[in-house]
């Protein structure tokens, strides 16, 4: 059966859909099979970012390893059994075609509460939360005290996480990998930076997720996307050296693949 990676949160601008695309661009150019779905069926970025790549390439005329791209199939609601869900259905039938095909699945979810992504969540083998490091962001995961250290409960999305544990017990299932990975990080050291740091290490020890390095926020991601190419596909586009901070870049998608950790995956970029 294929891996299924859930990428989610349930805050926009957390930089889900490049977080997606690279890791789902960089199992495939390592040999994998891999298939990916957009479940913000409004905003799509994850979609139009894969229709750009495939229109980008066909007008060049090349050819590099990607991930199939698929959207979720139309079901009409007639057809349903009463009392039946037409997005339970949509997405069961898209994995059901992916998974036949695929080592691994990818689903990007919307930054908001939805029944697509709550049921996503409940497949997920890996979990990974992109999360903008600021406290707007952890209120996500924790409602936090004035003082900016004290752990006062969990909040929304964690208890949406451990419902899908739950249920993913229930069904005699391996548990989630939870990973959080602190995305778009700013070049400073700044206290909040340290605060931040500190208060997900207390959290993850007590709500059960790994920590996981993400990217720093970089001009190169901006100017990817209306190619659909990402930081692994610049030299088969002409680029020929790497600047500092692609390079730099590069290793923070390898450092991210590394902590991942997902089965069979040894990374070779």
């Amino acid at each position: 059966m294929a891996h299924i990676i859930v990428v989610g949160n349930e805050k926009g601008g957390a930089g889900k859909s490049t977080v997606s695309m690279h890791v789902a661009t960089a199992l495939a150019r390592m040999g994998h099979r891999v298939g990916v779905l957009d479940l913000d069926l409004r905003q799509r970025s994850l979609g139009r970012y894969a229709e750009n790549r495939r229109k980008y390439l066909q007008s060049e005329g090349l050819t590099l390893p990607g991930p199939e791209y698929l959207e979720l199939p139309e079901v009409a609601p007639e057809t349903l059994p009463p009392g039946e869900n037409a997005f339970d259905h949509r997405l069961s039938r898209a994995m059901a075609d992916l998974e036949a095909r695929s080592d691994y699945v990818l689903i990007d979810c919307p930054g908001s509460h939805t029944r697509l992504s709550q049921v996503a969540h409940s497949l997920a083998d890996t979990l990974v939360t992109p999360l903008n490091d600021s406290f707007v962001d952890f209120d996500l995961l924790a409602q936090i005290d004035s003082d900016g250290e004290t752990i006062l409960g969990p909040s929304v999305y964690s208890e949406m996480v451990w419902s899908a544990r739950q249920l993913r017990a229930q069904a005699g299932l391996r548990p989630i990998d939870w990973v959080v990975l602190r995305n778009r990080l700013g070049p400073q050291n700044m206290v909040n930076k340290m605060k931040m740091e500190k208060a997900l290490a207390r959290l993850s020890k007590r709500i059960g997720f790994r920590i996981a390095p993400g990217f720093s926020e970089r001009v190169i991601f901006r100017e990817l996307f209306p190619r659909g190419l990402t930081l692994l596909d610049l030299k088969d586009v002409g680029v020929g050296q790497l600047n500092i901070s692609n390079v730099a870049a590069r290793q923070e998608l390898r450092d991210l693949v590394r902590t991942l950790r997902l089965p069979g995956v040894e990374v070779s970029f």
